[in-house]
């Protein structure tokens, strides 16, 4: 055996004090497998043999804390019990109770402005892939940095292109798994590219979705659409968006808004198209394949959108759930 990669076999105590402390701006984590929460980041693990780390099975939430308050959590909480229950995995915990420990989680972290993940696994007690042999349902809470701070100004634009990474067949692209290597290269594909974000096709070349984002247009006759949620994740901005958008068409700005197949064609003659997400909240695209989305700068549509967003995160708002006093 070479000397070069002979290992030590350690006790808990060395194991923990060899852990790295590099920062990686986790404010603090929530796990049922102890039951309590931890703000050292070096100590915030999930253990090896939990099918979520090696199956990817399980189910996840996203959503954000701004200025004390969390944004949608009602809409996150729903959307999570439909993906369980999609993948026959049990709730560790009533959505109520899940609310109130995020809340505990977020205060832990003392920060008032946050990104929140919640995840939900199928648990531990296997290595095998016979989801029978875990034990019980367990769920992790991490609070971790926001790199935008609040929702800001209107955003200038951003460039898109189309992605060559198949389109999540099924089952597995209207639920939030835990199984996002698709995902992963869609965003790498938009570094690689230099665009901001990529964008699949489905098998008859219609627009599906970004790696963690929705997208959608305005037509010339200022209609808007976005793709039938049966072949893409039904995101909570992107259907916050929709129901905005039926709003401006009660007020004649727009004359229709639906989800509907949107081709390539449609896309290159359309008036807007927007990128709508939990970090993005809604964000015009001004550069489409490399070619400006009509005159290239963002619309009328996506500020109404944007502003409509807006009010929703202010303080005095029905969709914020309070975290600090």
């Amino acid at each position: 055996m070479s000397n070069e990669w002979k290992k030590e076999i350690v006790g808990r105590e060395d194991w923990l004090a060899r852990l790295p402390q590099k920062e990686k701006k986790l404010y603090a984590m929530y796990s049922s497998v102890a039951d309590c929460i931890v703000t050292d980041q070096s100590i915030m693990t999930v253990p090896v043999d939990d099918h979520m780390v090696h199956r990817g099975d399980g189910v996840f939430e996203s959503f954000k804390c701004i200025d004390g308050n969390i944004y949608n959590l009602a809409d996150h909480l729903v959307r999570l019990e439909h993906s369980c229950e999609a993948l026959g995995i049990a709730l560790p915990a009533p959505c109520d109770g899940m609310a109130d420990v995020i809340i505990q989680t977020i205060r832990a972290g003392g920060q008032r402005n946050a990104l929140v993940r919640l995840l939900v696994s199928r648990g531990q007690g296997t290595m095998g892939v016979n989801p029978y042999a875990c034990f019980h349902s367990e769920f992790y809470i991490v609070v971790y940095e926001l790199p935008q701070s609040s929702i800001g100004r209107f955003p200038d634009g951003v460039s898109v292109a189309v992605s060559k990474i198949p389109i999540k067949p099924g089952i597995f692209a209207r639920v939030k798994t835990c199984n996002y290597l698709p995902n992963v290269l869609m965003k790498k594909e938009a570094v690689d590219l230099g665009v901001d974000f990529t964008v699949s096709l489905d098998e008859n070349r219609f627009l599906a979705e970004g790696a963690t984002e929705n997208i959608g247009i305005v037509t010339r006759g200022k209609e808007l659409f976005m793709p039938p949620p049966d072949r893409v994740l039904a995101g909570t901005t992107a259907k916050r968006a929709l129901e905005f958008a039926k709003q401006l068409v009660k007020e004649r700005v727009l004359t229709n808004a639906e989800f509907r197949p949107i081709s390539l064609g449609h896309v290159r003659s359309a008036a807007e198209v927007h990128i709508y997400g939990t970090t993005p909240n809604i964000t015009p695209v001004t550069t489409f394949d490399g070619k400006p989305v009509f005159d290239g700068k963002p619309g009328p549509v996506a500020a109404r959108l944007f502003e409509m967003l807006k009010q929703e995160m202010i303080p005095d708002s029905s969709r914020l759930t309070k975290v600090f006093e």
